[in-house]
């Protein structure tokens, strides 16, 4: 269903293995002509969970269709780097795992990195997750 909230990104370890996952919570949808998604990016693992607030806009959404490009050729990406809100880490590791981090600079000064091993095809995924929620932002 179009208007049905979900999660732009939700990377996680394996059902069995150490539990870690990292999701870009959609809230809300913007009211007519607003410019920000309401998200919040959630972290979870064996010992932390938390969360952080995060404003998105169609500028971010572009970015974060160049970043899946980028991963696509297994190079590290940086999304969300404009200083305003989270920023979102993501290094390729060995064996098809990647480095997932989050920094909260402008607000708490948090970082959280973790490690990950997604199942193929994680990416294309997470183009279907943007193509929803572009088509849903858009109206």
């Amino acid at each position: 269903m179009d208007d049905e909230l979900g999660d732009l990104i939700h990377l996680a370890d394996p059902p069995g293995t150490s539990g870690h996952a990292v999701s870009l919570r959609v809230l809300e949808w913007p009211a007519p002509g607003g410019e920000f998604l309401d998200c919040e990016f959630v972290v979870s693992t064996g010992t932390i969970n938390g969360s952080f607030p995060v404003g998105i806009t169609s500028d971010d959404l572009d970015q974060w269709e160049e970043a899946l490009d980028k991963l696509v050729g297994n190079r590290f990406v940086s999304w969300l780097n404009s200083g305003r809100t989270v920023q979102l880490g993501i290094k390729p590791l060995a064996s098809g795992a990647i480095g997932v981090s989050l920094q909260d600079a402008p607000s708490s000064q948090v970082t959280v990195s973790l490690p990950l091993s997604p199942s193929a095809g994680w990416i294309e995924d997470h183009r279907v997750r943007l193509d929803h929620v572009r088509r849903v932002f858009a109206g």
